[in-house]
């Protein structure tokens, strides 16, 4: 007897892509847990109202990354063909598990990843650590230091084995019934997995991009929660990362806030030689000079050295870095750039003409050299070097090639040890022709945390595993310093040392929005009483380029993103980084900006935890005693307002001039 078609053929299928979707879903949610919890130091605690709002928001997300990678399955369970034998099942099984395992495990690995740079990993981490072979290695460290996380997603994919549910086999005789349901029933499940993809429908609906993420919270850092890695990962592949932006119409009006080009200084040059030191993760709050009033002034840090070379320098209370990474550092430092959106390092615009101190200087017959103990090639530092106009990169290569056994001093994972090559870097310093423009990347203080074996125990543990490198670091440096001292042209040389970003933090104050940015901003010349002190201004890593050039005289113009820090009146210096919106630190206030709104406004100097909003203040925050920046009707009073303002005009012209010049190609001053 001929059996009949029903329609519990297709309603079968489109149930087992269901429920199996639902299973991956809920893992997903899940995962977000475990990246809150794995990080729950940097995000400290959420209050149960904004959870709701980020579970709401988290589902949007959730849902088109799931969409986003699972289209070849959802295609492969409803298209309108009478495919359904056991060979076809089991691809489709398979593909299922193992793209969602995929899901999960970015998920985990990102809950490991992001207190490195405090944002979810990108598309571009693949243009990132594309020339660096010891990634396998710290991996592989990772999963057994981790092995809670590794379990976990060891459970996730046999669950998602174990329960996903195949669709039955069942035989259809009706067949034009059979494909017009089908049919139907494609066309439905697409528009549902487009408009989740989309994360909504209808005209005014945008697709939702990164930045979406921030409307679900309270600052812009938790955005990062509602936010999964398979999301972030696809929506940044190929994307433009600037866009042109006109907040003035009126060029004269814009300048009038900021003018990236700077003029040269009508005073004679000066050829002291440069030495750029920039140190890996090194945040402001390891030195105990830095942080007289931590822990009831008793905090010492860990920086005996640098702390004592503070002293006799000129640095800043409140010195910041424009980025999270690594790569973000140099273009900041040796070129004024900042990091905004994207690193520049990683962008098509690395490829425009570009200017730095050292291609700057060559005009006053300088010679110039890079050095950095990682291998070579390593972060792309190489030939970001060679780009912005260095004579010579000095790196592990040449290391090993000009040190007997030099291949002993390797630590096993990012380069040679700091102590052996800083002394390397000073030889080979004072084989230079005065004047010379250098600068240096160290390695050491880096994740795994390692110091080399004949100082285990030598330097405090401290309370974070980063606290016994940062001692390593410093006790480097000192070496550094004694050698170096020794040689003529010494004190014939401007010092200027920063970190490349923070790390690990221990006090809550660095564990803001702001604190996440803090790094030592110092310049130092042995007997120059001019540069000495401690102020409380406000420093950036691009202010050093331009400090630098007219400390010396350069008397031509050229394009930067920073400020002269010696000739900017106190009230005008101010610092701005991106972390999924423009912040700005200025004056006593933190404002950020999501590229049209202001989204928050606090005084830190009164609330440096940046618990109070102002443009979202509670009734209780009104009242609260410290808060004078508030009138009794929740507005800003007049002076809060008038900086409130002041404040994003700076922020607007740099933003619009940057993106300019960045899609324009004009990040130097074409001659004719």
């Amino acid at each position: 007897m001929e059996k009949k078609y029903k329609f519990s053929y297709v309603y079968d299928r489109l149930w087992s892509l269901t429920r199996n979707l639902l299973l991956s879903l809920v893992l997903l949610m899940i995962c977000r847990l475990i990246f809150y919890w794995e990080n729950s130091s940097i995000f400290g605690v959420i209050a149960s109202s904004e959870w709701i709002n980020i579970f709401q928001g988290g589902l949007r997300f959730d849902l088109s990354a799931l969409m986003y990678a699972n289209l070849l399955y959802i295609l492969m369970m409803i298209i309108p063909a009478n495919i359904n034998n056991k060979i076809y099942n089991n691809i489709a099984k398979w593909i299922f598990v193992v793209t969602n395992s995929i899901l999960n495990i970015s998920n985990l690995a990102d809950s490991v990843y992001f207190p490195f740079n405090n944002v979810r990993t990108t598309a571009r981490i693949f243009t990132e650590f594309s020339n660096d072979n010891n990634i396998a290695g710290i991996i592989g460290v990772e999963i057994f230091k981790h092995w809670y996380l590794t379990l976990t997603g060891i459970l996730f994919i046999i669950i998602l084995i174990k329960f996903y549910r195949k669709p039955k086999h069942t035989e259809i005789s009706n067949k034009w019934i059979f494909y017009i349901s089908k049919t139907v029933i494609l066309g439905i499940v697409l528009f549902f997995t487009l408009t989740f993809i989309r994360g909504g429908i209808g005209r005014t609906v945008r697709p939702i991009t990164l930045s979406n993420a921030t409307k679900y919270v309270s600052r812009p850092l938790n955005a990062n929660i509602v936010l999964n890695t398979p999301f972030s990962i696809i929506r940044s592949i190929g994307k433009p990362a600037f866009h042109k932006k006109e907040y003035f119409k009126n060029e004269k009006e814009m300048l009038k806030y900021f003018n990236s080009i700077k003029q040269a200084p009508k005073k004679e040059f000066k050829p002291l030689n440069i030495v750029v030191l920039i140190t890996e993760s090194f945040g402001r709050e390891y030195s105990g000079y830095l942080n007289k009033d931590l822990d009831d002034s008793t905090y010492t840090g860990y920086t005996p050295f640098l702390d004592s070379l503070m002293k006799e320098s000129l640095c800043w209370k409140t010195s910041y870095s424009n980025g999270r990474k690594s790569i973000d550092a140099m273009p900041s430092i040796l070129c004024s750039i900042p990091m905004f959106k994207e690193p520049f390092f990683l962008t098509p615009y690395a490829l425009n003409d570009i200017q730095s101190m050292a291609g700057l200087l060559k005009d006053k017959s300088y010679y110039s050299a890079f050095f950095h103990g990682g291998k070579n090639g390593t972060m792309g530092f190489a030939a970001f070097a060679n780009t912005v106009g260095f004579d010579d990169y000095y790196g592990m290569t040449e290391y090993c090639n000009a040190v007997k056994d030099g291949e002993k001093d390797w630590d096993g994972h990012w380069g040679i040890w700091d102590e052996e090559f800083y002394q390397y870097e000073a030889d080979e310093i004072s084989t230079f022709k005065q004047p010379f423009f250098v600068s240096s990347f160290s390695v050491s203080s880096h994740h795994p945390f390692n110091v080399p074996d004949k100082y285990k125990g030598k330097f405090p543990m401290g309370h974070r595993p980063m606290h016994q490198c940062i001692g390593y670091l410093d006790y480097s440096m000192k070496q550094f310093f004694k050698k170096a001292s020794k040689e003529p042209w010494f004190d014939h040389t401007l010092f200027v040392i920063t970190g490349d970003h923070s790390n690990q933090f221990e006090h809550s104050v660095y564990a803001t929005d702001m604190g996440l940015y803090t790094v030592p901003i110092i310049f130092y010349q042995h007997g120059n009483k001019e540069l000495k002190g401690l102020r409380q201004d406000i420093a950036e890593q691009t202010d050093i380029m331009p400090t630098i050039l007219n400390y010396l005289g350069y008397n031509k113009s050229y394009v930067a993103f920073g400020k002269d820090l010696l000739n900017t009146p106190s009230e005008d210096t101010y610092s701005i980084h991106y972390s999924n919106s423009y912040q700005m630190v200025m004056g006593n206030y933190f404002l950020e900006f999501d590229g049209n709104k202001i989204t928050s406004f606090y005084n830190y100097k009164n609330d440096p935890l940046l618990k109070i909003n102002l443009i979202k203040a509670t009734p209780k925050a009104i009242l609260s005693s410290d808060n004078t920046d508030l009138q009794p009707d929740g507005l800003l009073n007049e002076n809060a307002k008038r900086q409130e303002i002041k404040m994003l005009n700076i922020l607007k012209s740099k933003i619009q001039q940057y993106m300019q010049r960045m899609c324009d190609n004009e990040l130097v001053i074409k001659t004719s």
